[in-house]
């Protein structure tokens, strides 16, 4: 007997699971050196346009609108392949970044490392 979760494993075409919200998190990993480089959301639309475009498009959660990744900063992210996770309600793009990926001016925005004592130090 094929259980439901087999079924998403084994699918041949994408089937992305949103949350209740219409969300689905995003993480973009560097194509060449494997780095993390963000998480951000995306609706159905920015999935779409993604694919559609090879650009990064994600949800603004806070502007509760669509953004191209570098549209007013400059720092794209080109995407080199989609990747979706098992249960595909989660997705991975590995991108060619362009600058930093963090608004912080960080090229990652998980540049910070979580001490023993609950203090953050740079990595």
């Amino acid at each position: 007997m094929v259980e439901p979760s087999d079924t998403i494993e084994q699918a041949k075409t994408l089937g992305a699971r949103f949350d209740a919200n219409g969300l689905i998190p995003t993480i973009a990993q560097d194509a060449h050196s494997g780095e993390v480089l963000m998480l951000a959301w995306m609706n159905a639309e920015a999935l779409r346009l993604t694919l559609e475009t090879g650009r990064a498009t994600y949800w603004s959660r806070s502007r509760q609108a669509l953004w191209a990744k570098g549209e007013t900063s400059g720092h794209t992210q080109r995407v080199v392949e989609a990747r979706i996770d098992c249960d595909q309600d989660a997705v991975l793009l590995r991108v060619e970044q362009t600058g930093p990926a963090c608004h912080t001016g960080e090229r990652s925005c998980f540049y910070r490392v979580i001490g023993a004592d609950d203090s953050l130090v740079r990595g």
